[in-house]
């Protein structure tokens, strides 16, 4: 599972349900949900 910071929780969570998408500037990033609280939560890579 995919690593996120959650900012409502403010530490470090699996996402719940990751998908792969791609920003406006064309960069890969994961989007889930925090299995705590249910934000989204995402984590840009390279």
């Amino acid at each position: 599972m995919t690593e996120g910071y959650c900012v409502k929780c403010k530490k470090k969570v699996q996402m719940k349900d990751p998908k792969e998408s791609k920003t406006s500037r064309g960069t890969k990033m994961m989007k889930g949900k925090c299995p705590d609280c249910g934000t989204t939560v995402c984590r840009i890579g390279g």
